[in-house]
Protein backbone atom coordinates (compact mmCIF):
# COMPACT_ATOMS: atom_id res chain seq x y z
CA UNK A 1 0.00 0.00 0.00
CA UNK A 2 3.25 2.13 -0.14
CA UNK A 3 1.81 3.38 -3.70
CA UNK A 4 -1.73 4.86 -2.20
CA UNK A 5 -0.36 7.88 -0.86
CA UNK A 6 1.76 8.93 -3.62
CA UNK A 7 -1.04 8.52 -5.55
CA UNK A 8 -2.93 10.81 -4.09
CA UNK A 9 -0.56 12.94 -3.96
CA UNK A 10 -0.22 13.02 -7.98
CA UNK A 11 -3.73 13.06 -8.12
CA UNK A 12 -4.37 16.36 -5.90
CA UNK A 13 -1.07 17.76 -8.38
CA UNK A 14 -2.97 16.61 -11.38
CA UNK A 15 -6.08 18.73 -10.70
CA UNK A 16 -3.87 21.93 -10.87
CA UNK A 17 -3.83 20.95 -14.36
CA UNK A 18 -7.27 19.16 -15.45
CA UNK A 19 -9.04 22.50 -14.61
CA UNK A 20 -7.70 25.15 -17.04
CA UNK A 21 -6.55 22.99 -19.32
CA UNK A 22 -10.03 21.20 -19.94
CA UNK A 23 -11.95 24.74 -19.92
CA UNK A 24 -9.46 25.94 -22.03
CA UNK A 25 -10.00 22.92 -24.62
CA UNK A 26 -13.36 23.22 -24.27
CA UNK A 27 -13.25 26.70 -25.47
CA UNK A 28 -11.14 25.78 -28.58
CA UNK A 29 -13.41 22.86 -29.60
CA UNK A 30 -16.28 25.35 -30.20
CA UNK A 31 -18.28 24.48 -26.94
CA UNK A 32 -18.85 26.42 -23.54
CA UNK A 33 -15.82 25.92 -20.78
CA UNK A 34 -18.22 24.14 -18.16
CA UNK A 35 -18.46 20.92 -20.21
CA UNK A 36 -14.41 20.43 -20.51
CA UNK A 37 -14.58 19.58 -17.19
CA UNK A 38 -17.23 17.09 -17.73
CA UNK A 39 -15.12 15.18 -20.54
CA UNK A 40 -12.62 15.62 -17.83
CA UNK A 41 -14.35 13.66 -14.90
CA UNK A 42 -15.81 11.14 -16.93
CA UNK A 43 -13.33 9.71 -19.03
CA UNK A 44 -10.82 9.51 -16.04
CA UNK A 45 -12.90 7.36 -14.39
CA UNK A 46 -14.02 5.20 -17.57
CA UNK A 47 -10.07 4.31 -18.02
CA UNK A 48 -9.86 3.53 -14.65
CA UNK A 49 -11.68 0.77 -15.39
CA UNK A 50 -11.10 -0.37 -18.71
CA UNK A 51 -7.41 1.45 -19.37
CA UNK A 52 -4.20 -0.99 -19.20
CA UNK A 53 -1.65 1.90 -19.11
CA UNK A 54 -1.18 2.34 -15.27
CA UNK A 55 -0.09 6.30 -15.38
CA UNK A 56 -2.14 7.24 -18.61
CA UNK A 57 -4.16 10.55 -18.46
CA UNK A 58 -7.16 11.03 -20.84
CA UNK A 59 -8.88 14.21 -21.26
CA UNK A 60 -9.89 17.06 -23.76
CA UNK A 61 -6.42 17.39 -26.19
CA UNK A 62 -5.29 19.95 -27.85
CA UNK A 63 -4.92 17.55 -30.98
CA UNK A 64 -8.62 16.86 -31.12
CA UNK A 65 -10.05 20.86 -30.79
CA UNK A 66 -9.18 21.70 -34.83
CA UNK A 67 -11.32 18.17 -35.31
CA UNK A 68 -14.19 18.77 -33.18
CA UNK A 69 -14.37 22.64 -34.00
CA UNK A 70 -14.30 21.47 -37.74
CA UNK A 71 -17.82 19.71 -37.13
CA UNK A 72 -19.23 21.43 -34.41
CA UNK A 73 -18.85 24.88 -35.59
CA UNK A 74 -20.99 25.13 -38.91
CA UNK A 75 -23.47 23.18 -37.56
CA UNK A 76 -23.92 24.73 -34.47
CA UNK A 77 -25.39 27.97 -36.06
CA UNK A 78 -23.98 30.09 -32.69
CA UNK A 79 -25.90 27.75 -30.35
CA UNK A 80 -23.76 26.43 -27.34
CA UNK A 81 -26.29 23.80 -26.91
CA UNK A 82 -26.29 22.13 -30.33
CA UNK A 83 -22.73 22.41 -29.95
CA UNK A 84 -22.37 19.84 -27.23
CA UNK A 85 -24.99 17.80 -28.16
CA UNK A 86 -22.69 17.63 -31.88
CA UNK A 87 -19.86 16.76 -30.00
CA UNK A 88 -21.08 14.57 -28.03
CA UNK A 89 -22.57 12.83 -30.96
CA UNK A 90 -19.01 12.28 -32.04
CA UNK A 91 -18.02 10.99 -28.50
CA UNK A 92 -20.41 8.32 -29.44
CA UNK A 93 -19.16 7.79 -32.86
CA UNK A 94 -15.45 7.80 -32.03
CA UNK A 95 -16.09 5.79 -28.98
CA UNK A 96 -17.73 3.30 -30.54
CA UNK A 97 -15.44 2.99 -33.74
CA UNK A 98 -12.28 2.49 -30.62
CA UNK A 99 -14.73 -0.24 -29.19
CA UNK A 100 -14.93 -2.21 -32.22
CA UNK A 101 -11.77 -1.50 -33.58
CA UNK A 102 -9.85 -3.10 -30.70
CA UNK A 103 -12.61 -5.84 -30.19
CA UNK A 104 -11.73 -6.40 -34.05
CA UNK A 105 -8.34 -6.72 -32.91
CA UNK A 106 -7.37 -3.13 -35.24
CA UNK A 107 -4.94 -1.92 -33.22
CA UNK A 108 -2.36 -2.45 -35.77
CA UNK A 109 -4.32 0.06 -38.02
CA UNK A 110 -2.22 3.64 -37.23
CA UNK A 111 0.77 1.46 -37.76
CA UNK A 112 -0.29 2.58 -41.26
CA UNK A 113 0.63 6.55 -40.72
CA UNK A 114 3.98 6.63 -41.24
CA UNK A 115 6.34 9.23 -39.04
CA UNK A 116 6.15 11.63 -41.63
CA UNK A 117 2.50 12.05 -42.75
CA UNK A 118 2.06 11.47 -38.70
CA UNK A 119 4.35 15.09 -38.58
CA UNK A 120 2.52 16.80 -41.81
CA UNK A 121 -1.27 15.86 -40.52
CA UNK A 122 -0.47 17.09 -36.58
CA UNK A 123 1.91 20.40 -37.81
CA UNK A 124 -1.22 21.19 -39.86
CA UNK A 125 -3.55 20.45 -37.22
CA UNK A 126 -1.06 22.31 -34.37
CA UNK A 127 -1.52 25.52 -37.06
CA UNK A 128 -4.93 25.15 -37.58
CA UNK A 129 -5.71 25.48 -33.81
CA UNK A 130 -3.40 28.20 -33.34
CA UNK A 131 -4.77 30.31 -35.86
CA UNK A 132 -8.41 29.62 -34.33
CA UNK A 133 -7.00 31.00 -31.19
CA UNK A 134 -5.95 34.14 -32.21
CA UNK A 135 -8.78 36.26 -31.97
CA UNK A 136 -9.29 35.29 -28.66
CA UNK A 137 -5.92 35.80 -27.97
CA UNK A 138 -6.78 39.62 -29.47
CA UNK A 139 -10.02 40.38 -27.91
CA UNK A 140 -12.33 39.88 -31.31
CA UNK A 141 -14.20 37.50 -32.98
CA UNK A 142 -14.75 36.06 -36.18
CA UNK A 143 -16.71 33.87 -38.52
CA UNK A 144 -14.02 30.68 -38.98
CA UNK A 145 -13.86 29.43 -42.54
CA UNK A 146 -10.77 27.34 -43.14
CA UNK A 147 -7.46 28.23 -41.48
CA UNK A 148 -5.86 29.99 -44.45
CA UNK A 149 -9.02 32.42 -44.55
CA UNK A 150 -9.09 32.99 -41.04
CA UNK A 151 -5.86 34.02 -40.93
CA UNK A 152 -6.48 36.37 -43.85
CA UNK A 153 -9.49 37.81 -41.96
CA UNK A 154 -7.54 38.11 -38.68
CA UNK A 155 -4.92 40.43 -40.49
CA UNK A 156 -7.61 42.35 -41.68
CA UNK A 157 -9.26 42.95 -38.35
CA UNK A 158 -5.67 43.65 -36.73
CA UNK A 159 -4.98 46.29 -39.52
CA UNK A 160 -8.83 47.84 -39.03
CA UNK A 161 -7.61 48.70 -35.07
CA UNK A 162 -9.75 45.77 -33.72
CA UNK A 163 -7.32 44.45 -31.17
CA UNK A 164 -7.93 44.81 -27.76
CA UNK A 165 -4.78 46.07 -25.90
CA UNK A 166 -6.01 45.00 -22.41
CA UNK A 167 -7.06 41.33 -24.24
CA UNK A 168 -3.83 41.09 -25.92
CA UNK A 169 -1.32 41.94 -23.11
CA UNK A 170 -3.43 39.70 -20.52
CA UNK A 171 -2.49 36.36 -23.31
CA UNK A 172 0.50 37.34 -24.24
CA UNK A 173 1.36 37.66 -21.13
CA UNK A 174 0.20 34.49 -19.93
CA UNK A 175 1.68 32.67 -22.59
CA UNK A 176 4.95 34.53 -21.91
CA UNK A 177 5.31 33.13 -18.73
CA UNK A 178 3.76 29.60 -19.50
CA UNK A 179 6.66 29.37 -21.80
CA UNK A 180 9.08 31.06 -19.33
CA UNK A 181 8.44 28.54 -16.40
CA UNK A 182 7.95 25.39 -18.43
CA UNK A 183 11.43 24.27 -17.42
CA UNK A 184 10.18 23.73 -13.72
CA UNK A 185 8.48 20.49 -14.63
CA UNK A 186 7.68 20.32 -10.61
CA UNK A 187 5.82 23.51 -10.72
CA UNK A 188 2.20 24.04 -11.62
CA UNK A 189 2.98 26.23 -14.24
CA UNK A 190 -0.36 26.32 -16.42
CA UNK A 191 -2.31 26.54 -12.63
CA UNK A 192 0.18 29.54 -11.85
CA UNK A 193 -0.09 31.45 -15.20
CA UNK A 194 -3.92 31.25 -15.38
CA UNK A 195 -4.72 32.77 -11.55
CA UNK A 196 -2.45 35.07 -11.72
CA UNK A 197 -4.46 36.44 -15.07
CA UNK A 198 -7.63 35.96 -13.54
CA UNK A 199 -6.31 37.51 -10.54
CA UNK A 200 -5.51 40.54 -12.64
CA UNK A 201 -8.37 40.97 -14.34
CA UNK A 202 -10.73 40.79 -11.33
CA UNK A 203 -8.64 43.77 -8.95
CA UNK A 204 -8.66 45.72 -11.97
CA UNK A 205 -11.87 44.91 -13.41
CA UNK A 206 -10.47 44.86 -17.09
CA UNK A 207 -14.03 42.85 -18.25
CA UNK A 208 -15.37 46.25 -18.13
CA UNK A 209 -12.70 47.27 -20.51
CA UNK A 210 -13.37 44.82 -23.25
CA UNK A 211 -11.61 41.79 -21.71
CA UNK A 212 -13.92 38.62 -22.29
CA UNK A 213 -14.11 36.30 -18.91
CA UNK A 214 -15.20 32.81 -18.88
CA UNK A 215 -18.44 33.87 -16.17
CA UNK A 216 -20.73 31.94 -14.14
CA UNK A 217 -20.29 28.39 -14.39
CA UNK A 218 -23.48 26.17 -13.48
CA UNK A 219 -23.19 24.27 -10.25
CA UNK A 220 -23.31 20.77 -10.41
CA UNK A 221 -22.55 18.09 -12.49
CA UNK A 222 -23.04 16.50 -16.06
CA UNK A 223 -26.33 13.96 -16.30
CA UNK A 224 -26.52 10.94 -18.85
CA UNK A 225 -28.06 12.34 -21.96
CA UNK A 226 -28.30 10.42 -25.16
CA UNK A 227 -27.17 13.38 -27.01
CA UNK A 228 -29.33 13.49 -30.59
CA UNK A 229 -30.37 16.11 -32.93
CA UNK A 230 -32.21 15.92 -36.31
CA UNK A 231 -31.98 17.45 -39.43
CA UNK A 232 -28.14 17.78 -39.31
CA UNK A 233 -25.62 16.71 -41.31
CA UNK A 234 -25.11 13.24 -39.94
CA UNK A 235 -22.58 11.94 -42.25
CA UNK A 236 -20.04 15.12 -40.96
CA UNK A 237 -20.69 13.85 -37.85
CA UNK A 238 -19.81 10.02 -38.44
CA UNK A 239 -17.19 11.02 -40.31
CA UNK A 240 -15.41 13.76 -37.43
CA UNK A 241 -16.08 10.78 -35.29
CA UNK A 242 -13.94 8.44 -36.98
CA UNK A 243 -11.26 11.25 -37.61
CA UNK A 244 -10.81 11.87 -33.94
CA UNK A 245 -10.80 7.96 -33.50
CA UNK A 246 -7.62 7.49 -35.58
CA UNK A 247 -6.00 10.29 -34.20
CA UNK A 248 -6.92 9.81 -30.24
CA UNK A 249 -5.73 6.27 -31.09
CA UNK A 250 -2.47 6.76 -32.95
CA UNK A 251 -1.78 9.51 -30.51
CA UNK A 252 -2.81 6.99 -27.55
CA UNK A 253 -0.62 4.04 -28.70
CA UNK A 254 2.20 5.73 -28.94
CA UNK A 255 2.10 7.62 -25.50
CA UNK A 256 1.44 4.05 -24.53
CA UNK A 257 4.11 2.03 -25.53
CA UNK A 258 6.60 5.20 -24.50
CA UNK A 259 5.58 4.35 -21.13
CA UNK A 260 5.31 0.73 -21.35
CA UNK A 261 9.00 0.63 -21.95
CA UNK A 262 9.79 2.78 -19.60
CA UNK A 263 7.71 0.84 -16.90
CA UNK A 264 8.60 -2.41 -18.26
CA UNK A 265 4.71 -2.92 -18.36
CA UNK A 266 3.81 -4.07 -22.10
CA UNK A 267 0.46 -2.83 -22.70
CA UNK A 268 -1.88 -4.41 -25.54
CA UNK A 269 -3.15 -2.12 -28.44
CA UNK A 270 -6.42 -3.95 -28.65
CA UNK A 271 -7.00 -3.49 -24.60
CA UNK A 272 -5.81 0.17 -25.47
CA UNK A 273 -7.96 0.95 -28.23
CA UNK A 274 -11.41 -0.64 -26.05
CA UNK A 275 -10.43 1.16 -23.18
CA UNK A 276 -10.49 4.90 -25.04
CA UNK A 277 -13.42 4.10 -26.72
CA UNK A 278 -15.07 3.35 -23.31
CA UNK A 279 -13.48 6.68 -22.49
CA UNK A 280 -15.15 8.27 -25.26
CA UNK A 281 -18.48 6.62 -25.19
CA UNK A 282 -19.20 7.56 -21.36
CA UNK A 283 -17.58 10.89 -22.01
CA UNK A 284 -20.61 11.16 -24.79
CA UNK A 285 -22.94 10.30 -22.93
CA UNK A 286 -22.67 12.47 -20.12
CA UNK A 287 -22.45 15.58 -21.85
CA UNK A 288 -18.91 15.59 -22.85
CA UNK A 289 -16.90 15.41 -26.05
CA UNK A 290 -14.14 13.28 -27.84
CA UNK A 291 -10.52 13.13 -25.51
CA UNK A 292 -7.38 11.58 -26.34
CA UNK A 293 -4.29 10.44 -24.06
CA UNK A 294 -2.39 13.72 -22.87
CA UNK A 295 1.36 14.28 -23.53
CA UNK A 296 1.04 17.10 -21.12
CA UNK A 297 -0.55 15.87 -18.25
CA UNK A 298 0.60 12.38 -17.79
CA UNK A 299 4.44 13.60 -17.57
CA UNK A 300 2.89 15.64 -14.60
CA UNK A 301 1.18 12.48 -13.08
CA UNK A 302 4.46 10.68 -13.56
CA UNK A 303 6.58 13.23 -11.58
CA UNK A 304 4.09 13.30 -9.25
CA UNK A 305 4.65 9.82 -8.35
CA UNK A 306 1.83 7.72 -9.88
CA UNK A 307 1.51 4.70 -9.71
CA UNK A 308 -1.68 3.49 -10.79
CA UNK A 309 -4.87 4.84 -12.22
CA UNK A 310 -6.01 6.11 -9.11
CA UNK A 311 -4.43 9.43 -9.71
CA UNK A 312 -6.81 9.99 -11.97
CA UNK A 313 -9.84 9.16 -10.30
CA UNK A 314 -8.26 11.44 -7.56
CA UNK A 315 -7.88 13.94 -9.94
CA UNK A 316 -11.84 13.38 -11.15
CA UNK A 317 -12.99 13.74 -7.77
CA UNK A 318 -11.44 17.12 -6.88
CA UNK A 319 -12.78 18.22 -10.63
CA UNK A 320 -15.81 17.19 -9.59
CA UNK A 321 -15.97 18.74 -5.94
CA UNK A 322 -14.95 22.03 -7.58
CA UNK A 323 -17.83 22.04 -9.62
CA UNK A 324 -20.23 21.35 -6.61
CA UNK A 325 -18.85 23.23 -4.11
CA UNK A 326 -17.09 26.64 -5.20
CA UNK A 327 -17.31 26.81 -9.57
CA UNK A 328 -17.92 30.79 -9.05
CA UNK A 329 -13.53 30.36 -8.77
CA UNK A 330 -13.20 30.69 -12.05
CA UNK A 331 -15.54 33.22 -13.01
CA UNK A 332 -13.16 35.55 -13.79
CA UNK A 333 -11.12 33.65 -15.64
CA UNK A 334 -10.17 35.73 -19.04
CA UNK A 335 -10.43 33.85 -22.31
CA UNK A 336 -7.64 35.51 -23.88
CA UNK A 337 -5.53 33.29 -21.27
CA UNK A 338 -7.40 30.37 -22.05
CA UNK A 339 -6.24 31.15 -25.64
CA UNK A 340 -2.87 31.20 -24.40
CA UNK A 341 -3.47 27.42 -22.97
CA UNK A 342 -4.00 26.26 -25.98
CA UNK A 343 -1.52 27.95 -28.17
CA UNK A 344 1.59 26.85 -25.40
CA UNK A 345 -0.43 23.47 -25.80
CA UNK A 346 -0.30 22.83 -29.68
CA UNK A 347 3.45 24.56 -29.99
CA UNK A 348 4.39 21.34 -28.62
CA UNK A 349 2.45 19.65 -31.42
CA UNK A 350 4.95 21.00 -34.17
CA UNK A 351 7.73 18.62 -35.96
CA UNK A 352 10.29 20.45 -37.06
CA UNK A 353 13.82 19.30 -36.28
CA UNK A 354 13.30 15.43 -37.56
CA UNK A 355 11.58 16.73 -40.91
CA UNK A 356 15.15 18.39 -41.45
CA UNK A 357 16.33 14.93 -40.89
CA UNK A 358 13.56 13.42 -43.25
CA UNK A 359 14.61 15.86 -45.97
CA UNK A 360 18.03 15.02 -45.53
CA UNK A 361 18.11 11.27 -45.70
CA UNK A 362 14.79 10.81 -47.90
CA UNK A 363 13.40 13.83 -49.26
CA UNK A 364 9.93 12.50 -50.86
CA UNK A 365 8.25 11.61 -47.60
CA UNK A 366 9.94 15.12 -46.73
CA UNK A 367 7.24 16.11 -49.82
CA UNK A 368 4.47 13.51 -48.51
CA UNK A 369 5.00 15.40 -45.32
CA UNK A 370 4.20 18.73 -46.40
CA UNK A 371 1.35 17.66 -48.85
CA UNK A 372 -0.10 16.30 -45.50
CA UNK A 373 0.63 19.61 -44.15
CA UNK A 374 -1.01 21.86 -47.09
CA UNK A 375 -4.31 19.70 -47.53
CA UNK A 376 -5.29 19.85 -43.22
CA UNK A 377 -4.63 24.13 -44.07
CA UNK A 378 -6.20 24.26 -47.59
CA UNK A 379 -9.36 21.81 -47.54
CA UNK A 380 -10.01 21.25 -43.57
CA UNK A 381 -8.90 19.56 -41.15
CA UNK A 382 -11.32 16.63 -41.46
CA UNK A 383 -10.43 16.29 -45.40
CA UNK A 384 -7.04 16.84 -44.74
CA UNK A 385 -6.76 13.78 -42.17
CA UNK A 386 -8.89 11.86 -44.98
CA UNK A 387 -6.03 13.00 -47.52
CA UNK A 388 -3.51 11.46 -44.83
CA UNK A 389 -4.70 7.80 -44.58
CA UNK A 390 -5.02 8.03 -48.35
CA UNK A 391 -1.72 9.05 -49.24
CA UNK A 392 -0.49 6.59 -46.24
CA UNK A 393 -2.08 3.68 -48.33
CA UNK A 394 -0.57 4.91 -51.36
CA UNK A 395 2.83 4.83 -49.45
CA UNK A 396 2.06 1.97 -47.97
CA UNK A 397 1.12 0.22 -51.72
CA UNK A 398 4.02 2.07 -53.81
CA UNK A 399 7.31 -0.25 -52.60
CA UNK A 400 5.08 -3.65 -53.70
CA UNK A 401 3.45 -2.00 -56.64
CA UNK A 402 6.54 -1.01 -57.95
CA UNK A 403 9.18 -2.98 -56.63
CA UNK A 404 12.98 -3.38 -56.71
CA UNK A 405 13.69 -6.48 -59.24
CA UNK A 406 16.81 -8.05 -59.49
CA UNK A 407 19.03 -10.10 -62.32
CA UNK A 408 21.72 -12.21 -59.78
CA UNK A 409 24.99 -13.80 -60.42
CA UNK A 410 28.29 -14.86 -58.69
CA UNK A 411 30.63 -12.34 -57.58
CA UNK A 412 34.41 -13.88 -57.68
CA UNK A 413 35.22 -14.91 -53.97
CA UNK A 414 32.08 -14.41 -52.44
CA UNK A 415 29.46 -16.58 -51.23
CA UNK A 416 25.98 -16.83 -52.61
CA UNK A 417 24.49 -14.91 -55.29
CA UNK A 418 23.93 -10.97 -56.08
CA UNK A 419 22.33 -8.28 -57.98
CA UNK A 420 24.65 -7.95 -61.22
CA UNK A 421 23.91 -4.17 -61.44
CA UNK A 422 25.23 -3.79 -57.57
CA UNK A 423 28.14 -6.16 -58.72
CA UNK A 424 29.67 -5.32 -62.12
CA UNK A 425 31.79 -8.53 -61.67
CA UNK A 426 29.23 -10.90 -61.51
CA UNK A 427 28.98 -13.76 -64.01
CA UNK A 428 25.74 -15.62 -64.78
CA UNK A 429 25.46 -19.13 -65.75
CA UNK A 430 25.08 -19.19 -69.40
CA UNK A 431 21.50 -20.60 -70.22
CA UNK A 432 20.02 -19.73 -66.57
CA UNK A 433 18.86 -16.71 -65.44
CA UNK A 434 18.03 -16.36 -61.66
CA UNK A 435 15.21 -13.47 -61.12
CA UNK A 436 14.64 -12.08 -57.70
CA UNK A 437 11.64 -10.18 -56.82
CA UNK A 438 11.76 -7.91 -53.83
CA UNK A 439 7.86 -7.71 -52.79
CA UNK A 440 4.48 -9.74 -52.37
CA UNK A 441 2.93 -11.12 -56.28
CA UNK A 442 -0.65 -9.57 -56.39
CA UNK A 443 -2.99 -7.46 -58.88
CA UNK A 444 -0.94 -4.21 -58.87
CA UNK A 445 2.19 -5.53 -59.74
CA UNK A 446 1.35 -8.43 -61.80
CA UNK A 447 2.07 -7.52 -65.11
CA UNK A 448 5.21 -5.55 -64.27
CA UNK A 449 6.58 -9.25 -62.99
CA UNK A 450 5.86 -10.49 -66.09
CA UNK A 451 7.04 -7.36 -68.29
CA UNK A 452 10.36 -7.29 -66.38
CA UNK A 453 11.44 -11.05 -66.40
CA UNK A 454 10.78 -11.09 -70.08
CA UNK A 455 12.57 -7.74 -70.28
CA UNK A 456 15.52 -9.59 -68.34
CA UNK A 457 15.53 -12.63 -70.69
CA UNK A 458 15.70 -10.82 -73.78
CA UNK A 459 18.57 -8.69 -72.32
CA UNK A 460 20.59 -12.33 -70.78
CA UNK A 461 24.16 -12.49 -72.23
CA UNK A 462 23.67 -16.18 -73.72
CA UNK A 463 20.07 -17.63 -74.66
CA UNK A 464 18.38 -18.50 -71.81
CA UNK A 465 17.02 -22.25 -70.79
CA UNK A 466 15.62 -21.90 -67.58
CA UNK A 467 14.49 -19.14 -65.48
CA UNK A 468 14.58 -20.04 -61.90
CA UNK A 469 12.71 -16.77 -59.71
CA UNK A 470 14.49 -16.48 -56.08
CA UNK A 471 10.58 -16.03 -54.40
CA UNK A 472 12.33 -15.44 -50.86
CA UNK A 473 11.29 -12.08 -50.62
CA UNK A 474 7.75 -12.88 -52.22
CA UNK A 475 5.08 -13.08 -49.04
CA UNK A 476 1.88 -13.82 -51.00
CA UNK A 477 0.50 -14.53 -53.98
CA UNK A 478 -3.28 -13.38 -55.30
CA UNK A 479 -5.28 -15.00 -57.81
CA UNK A 480 -4.38 -12.30 -60.54
CA UNK A 481 -0.62 -12.84 -60.13
CA UNK A 482 -1.45 -16.70 -60.27
CA UNK A 483 -2.89 -16.16 -63.57
CA UNK A 484 0.25 -14.39 -64.96
CA UNK A 485 2.26 -16.68 -63.89
CA UNK A 486 0.13 -19.54 -65.64
CA UNK A 487 0.47 -17.27 -69.26
CA UNK A 488 4.05 -16.07 -68.27
CA UNK A 489 4.96 -20.26 -68.06
CA UNK A 490 2.88 -20.94 -71.24
CA UNK A 491 5.00 -18.38 -72.86
CA UNK A 492 8.06 -19.41 -71.89
CA UNK A 493 7.19 -23.02 -72.55
CA UNK A 494 6.47 -22.01 -76.59
CA UNK A 495 9.67 -20.63 -76.32
CA UNK A 496 11.77 -23.52 -75.19
CA UNK A 497 12.44 -22.34 -71.77
CA UNK A 498 11.98 -23.90 -68.18
CA UNK A 499 10.21 -21.81 -65.24
CA UNK A 500 11.33 -22.97 -62.21
CA UNK A 501 10.72 -21.17 -58.30
CA UNK A 502 13.68 -20.88 -55.62
CA UNK A 503 13.17 -20.22 -51.69
CA UNK A 504 9.44 -20.32 -52.17
CA UNK A 505 7.83 -19.62 -48.42
CA UNK A 506 5.30 -22.85 -46.87
CA UNK A 507 2.05 -19.97 -46.79
CA UNK A 508 2.95 -19.07 -50.56
CA UNK A 509 3.73 -22.56 -51.83
CA UNK A 510 0.09 -23.85 -50.02
CA UNK A 511 -1.62 -20.70 -51.98
CA UNK A 512 0.10 -21.83 -55.48
CA UNK A 513 -1.59 -26.02 -54.94
CA UNK A 514 -4.72 -24.19 -53.98
CA UNK A 515 -4.16 -22.12 -57.57
CA UNK A 516 -2.99 -25.10 -59.46
CA UNK A 517 0.11 -23.79 -60.20
CA UNK A 518 2.04 -26.72 -57.86
CA UNK A 519 1.02 -30.22 -57.92
CA UNK A 520 2.78 -33.20 -57.87
CA UNK A 521 4.22 -33.25 -61.47
CA UNK A 522 6.13 -29.90 -61.14
CA UNK A 523 7.29 -30.87 -57.58
CA UNK A 524 10.76 -30.97 -59.29
CA UNK A 525 10.37 -27.20 -60.49
CA UNK A 526 10.79 -25.83 -56.61
CA UNK A 527 14.06 -25.90 -54.96
CA UNK A 528 14.60 -24.79 -51.50
CA UNK A 529 17.65 -22.63 -52.48
CA UNK A 530 18.96 -20.57 -55.16
CA UNK A 531 21.82 -23.13 -55.31
CA UNK A 532 20.07 -26.29 -55.27
CA UNK A 533 18.27 -24.81 -58.13
CA UNK A 534 22.01 -23.64 -59.90
CA UNK A 535 22.75 -27.43 -58.57
CA UNK A 536 20.12 -28.94 -60.86
CA UNK A 537 20.19 -26.92 -63.74
CA UNK A 538 23.59 -28.38 -63.80
CA UNK A 539 22.97 -32.10 -63.25
CA UNK A 540 19.75 -31.16 -66.23
CA UNK A 541 22.28 -29.31 -68.50
CA UNK A 542 25.85 -30.34 -67.91
CA UNK A 543 28.51 -29.39 -65.90
CA UNK A 544 29.85 -27.59 -68.85
CA UNK A 545 27.33 -24.88 -68.66
CA UNK A 546 29.29 -23.39 -65.16
CA UNK A 547 32.07 -20.98 -66.29
CA UNK A 548 34.89 -22.02 -64.03
CA UNK A 549 35.11 -19.04 -61.74
CA UNK A 550 31.42 -19.99 -60.94
CA UNK A 551 31.15 -21.31 -56.85
CA UNK A 552 27.48 -22.20 -56.86
CA UNK A 553 27.53 -22.10 -52.54
CA UNK A 554 24.42 -20.30 -50.94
Amino acid sequence: MSWLPKDIAAGLVLTSMLVPVGIAYAEASGVPGIYGLYATIVPLLAYALFGPSRILVLGPDSALAALILAVVLPLSRGDPMRAITLASMMALVAGLTCIIAGLLRLGFVTELLSKPIRYGYMNGIALSVLISQLPRLLGFSIDSQNPVQDLYVITKASLAGLINPYSLAVGTGTLTLILLLQRFRQLPVILIAVTLATLLVALLDLDTRGVQILGELPQGLPSLTLPWLSGIDLASVVLGGVAVALVAFADTSVLSRTYAARTGRPVDPNQELIALGAANLAGGLFQGFPVSSSSSRTPVAEAAGARTQLTGVVGALCVTLLLVLAPDLMQYLPTSALAAVVIAAVMGLFVVTDLRRIFRIQQWEFWLSIACFIGVLAFGVIPGIGLAVLLAIIEFLWDAWRPYYAVLGQVDGVRGFHDIERNPGAQQIPGLLLFRWDAPLFFANAELFQQSLLQAIACAPTPVHRVVVAAEPVTSIDVTSADMLTELERLLTQAGIELHFAEVKSPVKDKMRRFGLLDPAREQHFQPTVGAAVDAYLNDHGSHARPDSIRHAD
